[in-house]
């Protein structure tokens, strides 16, 4: 439930910058 909850943000916030690094690389 808490951990579950933890995970998702953490896996959110890696994903954001992966995204962001994606768009400025090209």
């Amino acid at each position: 439930m808490l951990t579950q909850s933890a995970v998702a943000m953490l896996s959110q916030a890696n994903s954001m910058p992966r995204m962001a690094m994606q768009l400025i690389g090209g």
